[in-house]
């Protein structure tokens, strides 16, 4: 058997979105492979519910995506970038008897979040405009003219947030939109400087959908539901919540399933599901009962009497039922696994899943969770060929004797009696959770088959364990958390195999965040690769799309206490580091700009440690899981090769091996020295 390795990222299929036909026969997806070094390959794809080869249903021209069935099921919506010159998706209608795609929008913000009115005739959407857009009707059609946004030169921002992901808003706003499919007339429901999303059909002339217009709307989590009727054109706010945004779920009868999270320390808390019914104008909460957080929004089942969501429990992603007038307790319908997206048939429930042996595929399970069924095999030619390890799970004590669930994953071919590298991998976050496998499978494989033994856990402040192990580091980043790391660190180098002199570190994000505070408490480690990291509280606040974070999690602000902030930064032990630091981060990173990173990297030069800085031009936060192929392939080599430069147990890689300077230092001191030799 082969092994796995960082350039067979490129091999890898990935399934998302599942759909269920009307008819209960059928479910579609989207399925995606790397095409080249700079992007994807995502097509639509169709899978019978009762077994059979998936049958590709849209052609491999752009990026599709968000499928999503008429209510008759005899045609399929979806968005795809095919024939733009850019990234504006736009909105498609395919007939499923057979048929060619039908372009539907050309409008100049995009499609996105597809809703169907229930007869059929309609499809709401949301887009991003701008105020000029919307008052030249550019965001109604653009007449087959060419369209090229300007930059702003130069860019006046008057919001606090004003760039999320890898863009700048440059005035865009969210609103919804209305396709009639008799004459693909499109036109816009909602209007102003606000922010609108999650359009849901009630009943043929009614739509729900969110809005956050409270006060500074980027400066709290406000969110108004609203009801539109489509026949007289009016506008009702039925009631406000509080989330990260609108998710909701509705039924014909006015019945609404909307999250819930607190609107103080947000970050600390567990959200539930609500249902206010319109005709009663009573709120009834859904999920008291059980103290998990919301990982998937709410859906109701065909006969909108129960409702369906996920959430992370204890190393898992599950889905639960429950009664949507909350006359009994939810009931975990389906587990075992990390499930990403499902949608809720008839009389079945489809989802894609990772487990320990695979990196995602569709699944079908019954209401109740009685019979489940695998409908794809997508990476079943790759996977006959690689040796696959199946971690171990183990529960350890923290020093308080608070116990902490994780993972040991050993190279193929493990032997106990040899020794072995540690890389111990931490989540980001902080308030998320990390199973065996989900987006992490291919590195932690990666990692094993390079002979290293991998360690992951989920310290207090994870998710799935409840809200007192979530808000356990409130005000405490790098106190009871660090303790758990390093507890499971210890457990596992009491094991005879684990080389302690040949222990590595590495997290993004607050994984990240971590990372660099480990190395400056502890000299345990033999190298560290620290990415898209939170370096510094304080700079962190003033430059981040999230600075609620700060503000919830340690209950401050850098003007009342940046002592206190500066002292809780890895920042501020960097005088204590010996530990050779790779430091990796994204230029286009607006969740934790590139500034942290480069404060990090001048600081430990300044005190002499090996170190060196990788930057990802065109990059996001999200460049592990879903940058450009090529820049997720390099970004994971250059990790396993810092860890093998410092390893006793690698070879240093010759030029060829190593590619363009993906060194350790130590690897580029050597290098250069017999540089100077042979010019000698």
């Amino acid at each position: 058997m082969e092994t796995i390795h960082a350039n067979e990222y490129h091999d890898i299929v990935k399934a998302s979105d599942p759909q269920v036909a009307p008819d209960g026969e059928r479910v579609a997806f989207v399925r995606s492979v790397p095409e080249d070094d700079e992007g994807y390959e995502s097509t639509i794809y169709v899978v019978p519910l009762g077994g059979g080869e998936p049958t590709q249903f849209t052609i491999s021209e752009g990026a599709d995506s968000n499928p999503r069935w008429s209510p008759s099921g005899d045609r399929l919506a979806f968005v795809s970038t095919r024939g733009a010159d850019d990234d504006r998706p736009q909105l498609w209608v395919l007939p499923t008897a057979g048929g060619e795609a039908r372009q539907v929008t050309d409008v100049a913000g995009g499609v996105s979040q597809l809703a169907w009115s229930p007869d059929g005739t309609r499809i709401a959407f949301v887009q991003q405009s701008t105020e000029d857009d919307r008052d030249e009707e550019r965001d109604i059609s653009l007449d087959g003219e060419e369209y090229e946004p300007e930059t702003p030169d130069p860019r006046v921002i008057d919001r606090k947030v004003y760039r999320a992901g890898q863009r700048y808003f440059d005035g865009k706003r969210s609103h919804i939109h209305l396709v009639d499919l008799e004459d693909d007339s499109v036109s816009r429901l909602t209007d102003g400087d606000f922010d609108f999303s999650a359009p849901e059909w009630g009943d043929e002339t009614t739509l729900y959908y969110g809005v956050k217009r409270t006060d500074d709307p980027d400066d709290n989590i406000v969110v108004d539901i609203a009801a539109y009727d489509t026949d007289s054109g009016e506008e009702e706010t039925l009631f406000q919540t509080s989330a990260w945004g609108a998710s909701m779920a509705a039924t014909e009868d006015g019945r609404i399933a909307y999250v819930y999270s607190p609107e103080e320390n947000a970050t600390l808390r567990q959200n539930e599901i609500k249902v206010f019914d319109r005709t009663t104008e009573e709120t009834v909460t859904l999920t008291e009962s059980i103290d998990r957080t919301l990982s998937n929004p709410p859906q109701w089942d065909a006969s909108e009497e129960r409702v369906y969501f996920g959430t992370p429990d204890e190393g898992d992603y599950v889905i639960w039922r429950v009664a949507g007038d909350g006359s009994d307790e939810p009931q975990q319908v389906v587990g075992d696994g990390h499930i990403t997206d499902f949608s809720v048939g008839t009389d079945a429930i489809a989802y894609t899943k990772s487990e320990w042996d695979h990196p995602g595929d569709v699944f079908v399970s019954t209401p109740g969770g009685a019979e489940t069924h695998r409908l794809t095999r997508l990476n079943a030619d790759y996977l006959n060929e690689r040796a696959v390890g199946q971690p171990e799970e183990l529960w350890f004590e923290s020093d308080d004797g608070t116990e902490v669930q994780g993972w040991v994953l050993t190279p193929p071919d493990f032997d106990s009696d040899e020794n072995y590298p540690l890389v111990v991998e931490i989540h980001g976050g902080p308030h998320s959770m990390w199973s065996t496998t989900g987006t992490m499978w291919h590195e932690f494989q990666t990692l094993a088959a390079r002979g290293y033994v991998v360690f992951w856990c989920n310290p207090r402040g994870s998710t799935g364990y409840g809200e007192e192990h979530m808000a356990a580091i409130e005000r405490g980043w790098g106190t009871v958390d660090y303790d758990d790391v390093m507890a499971g660190t210890d457990a596992i180098a009491e094991r005879d195999y684990v080389d302690t002199d040949n222990m590595f570190v590495t997290g993004g994000s607050y994984g990240g965040y971590l990372t660099s505070w480990i190395i400056g408490q502890t000299d345990r480690f033999k190298g560290a690769v620290t990415q898209r990291g939170v370096y510094e509280l304080n700079s962190f606040y003033g430059s981040t799309d999230a600075f609620k974070l700060i503000e919830w999690d340690f209950d401050t602000t850098p003007w009342e206490e940046p002592e206190f902030l500066w002292e809780r930064s890895p920042m501020a032990h960097v005088q204590n580091v010996t530990t050779p630091t790779l430091v990796v981060h994204s230029d286009n990173d607006f969740r934790v700009p590139v500034n942290n990173a480069e404060m990090l990297y001048l600081l430990l030069k300044k005190n002499d440690v090996e170190t060196r800085l990788v930057r990802y031009p065109r990059e996001g936060h999200e460049l592990s899981r879903s940058g450009e192929p090529g820049h997720v392939v390099d970004r994971l080599e250059r990790i396993v090769r810092w860890f093998d430069g410092y390893s006793d147990y690698h070879e240093v890689p010759t030029a060829l091996e190593r590619g363009d300077d993906g060194l350790s230092a130590a690897e580029a001191d050597e290098d250069e020295e017999t540089e100077s030799e042979d010019e000698q």
